[in-house]
């Protein structure tokens, strides 16, 4: 088996369990989103609903509940997704919005994110909205919170999207927190439909596969069906469904397609929405289109009904629309797409390429259709070769190699200095000032070298030895968020961790697979405590608390 076919996905060296596989269920209520993303060859439209600051019974929240229901009347939706602090500013939760919908027989999908809540509450308020029959939720890690009660809120992610995946499929199959005495409680079924987000839209090879590589852990982790990022290039869109279709994952993947005006194109296009890139070309088509009499109005629906009529025709399950529109608009928009001949999309699709200038593409143009044919990039694919990974190993940091050496000598399983540090520490372990010898020399050399936090559960061999509770602003250990623009952190101006782990990692040959592990998930019982100690013991992540 080449290299470049391992890293396009066939034959990688762990495959996927699928535990949310999109199987179908005759069990499953012919109306529910599950049902007809996996039973059904309908393609499915989904409406984004944005929530309020302020009580439901505010006029805002009533005209949002008002155009759901218009929607739903009009044919035009078949589901609403509700946002969960969208932008990371605090708006009503979802569900207050959601109870409403399905009250009135209307299948929701709930945004449900990490930035505001740690595991006990996530794990609490899924288990509320399993309680009000909420089956479908969209686990995310969210955008970094914005603005609240008086400034900034304080992020949390305690634990990522990939970690919530796994903990909402594990709802009613165990208890995540053993009890203090006595056996853990029979928990009753929880029955949620998991989805995820995944962003093809970066036009970096060391920020794409990453993504990509992020997809398969929320595959693994359970994500029932995808949503795309928005995006106005159609040989991204397609370019994800042949990746999806190499690897052979078959959760269903809607088209996001948000309705652009001028004034959106311009926010947009000044990284002002974290994993939005509006192309140059895309941005000078939205200004003349901006001085049209009907400001763009006409140009814009027609270029969304383009969009969902580009996604039926490459077999994306659905489309989810979003954006600020009036009712019969978001059912224009619809009815527009319907009406286009079957073949018409493919003419859009050569029209709707709004790229950016040299981007990375994972496989060669196809030009004939002007989407992507099945061979990888060629340059891509000559930069896996054993030659090409030695030379890219002559350019690797110093300080890279000497800490690989480090932990393929002491801190590997195998390892032959393993035995002499688990030794070590197991004679140290109960012996507070030995321990606290041993913790200061390794504090004395981990801050300087990876500025540590002192976290005690440590993810530094899995993220090419680069910290993610000190650099990176989410504490992503799992992959990266869909945030980053141009390689860069949506916080600040630092470079993704995931990136910077990626290139380090391809010169040997290991990129493809820096996801392929247990998901991660930290302890906070070890904060302030050694982390080579529990490393050596057992204690950490990597040892008893590993998840498979």
């Amino acid at each position: 088996m080449g290299e470049a076919q391992h890293e396009s996905g066939e034959g990688s060296p762990r495959d996927y369990e699928h535990r949310f596989a999109c199987a179908t269920d005759a069990g499953l209520g012919r109306e529910t989103l599950q049902y007809l993303l996996c039973n059904t060859p309908t393609f499915v439209q989904v409406v984004e609903l944005v929530t309020s600051r302020g009580p439901l019974a505010s006029s805002k929240a009533a005209r949002i509940v008002a155009l759901a229901h218009d929607l739903a009347d009009c044919g035009a939706a078949h589901a609403f997704s509700i946002t969960d602090n969208v932008g990371g500013y605090p708006k009503i939760a979802p569900e207050a919005l959601g109870v409403r919908l399905r009250e009135a027989g209307r299948q929701v999908i709930v945004h449900l994110s990490c930035k505001d809540l740690n595991r006990n509450a996530l794990e609490s308020r899924a288990w509320t909205l399993v309680s009000m029959g909420f089956e479908n939720v969209l686990a995310i890690s969210g955008d970094y919170p914005v603005a609240g009660y008086r400034g900034r809120a304080a992020p949390v992610f305690d634990v990522d999207s990939v970690a919530l995946l796994e903990m909402l499929g594990e709802l009613g199959r165990e208890l995540l927190a053993p009890p203090a005495k006595g056996k853990a409680p029979v928990l009753p079924e929880a029955h949620l439909f998991p989805g995820a987000a995944v962003s093809p839209f970066k036009y970096r090879e060391d920020e794409l596969l990453p993504q990509y590589l992020k997809l398969g852990a929320k595959v693994n982790a359970g994500a029932g069906f995808f949503i795309t990022q928005t995006g106005y290039d159609a040989r991204k869109w397609h370019e994800l469904l042949v990746y999806v279709a190499r690897r052979g994952w078959q959760a269903p993947v809607l088209a996001s397609v948000y309705v652009l005006t001028p004034g959106v194109t311009r926010h947009f296009a000044k990284g002002l929405v974290p994993g939005i890139s509006i192309s140059a070309a895309l941005l000078a088509e939205a200004e003349k289109q901006g001085a049209s009499p009907d400001k763009g109005k006409r140009f814009f629906h027609e270029l969304a009904a383009k969009q969902i009529a580009i996604a039926r025709g490459l077999g994306f399950r659905g489309a989810y629309l979003s954006g600020t529109l009036k009712a019969e608009e978001y059912c224009d928009i619809f009815a527009t797409a319907d009406s286009y001949a079957p073949e018409d999309w493919r003419v859009f699709a050569r029209e709707l390429q709004y790229a950016q200038g040299g981007g990375f593409y994972l496989f060669e143009p196809d030009p004939v259709t002007g989407l992507n044919a099945p061979d990888l990039n060629r340059a891509y694919a000559e930069s896996l070769t054993r030659a090409a990974r030695q030379r890219a190993q002559g350019k690797v940091e110093p300080i890279y190699r000497f800490n690989r050496a480090v932990h393929d000598s002491y801190f590997d399983d195998d390892a032959w200095g393993f035995g002499l540090g688990r030794s070590l520490y197991g004679r140290a372990d109960g012996h507070g000032k030995t321990m606290a010898v041993l913790h200061a020399l390794e504090q004395a050399a981990k801050i300087p070298l990876f500025d540590c936090r002192d976290c005690g559960d440590c993810s530094l061999p899995e993220i090419a030895y680069l910290c993610p509770e000190s650099q990176c602003a989410k504490n992503q250990r799992n992959g990266p968020c869909g945030g980053s623009h141009d390689g860069t952190c949506e916080v600040g101006s630092k470079q993704c961790i995931w990136v910077r782990a990626y290139s380090r990692l391809k010169p040997y040959g290991e990129e493809g697979r820096m996801l392929e592990r247990p998901t991660t998930v930290k302890n906070g019982d070890l904060q302030g405590t050694s982390s080579w100690a529990n490393r050596f013991l057992g204690r950490d992540h990597a040892g008893k608390g590993a998840s498979s």
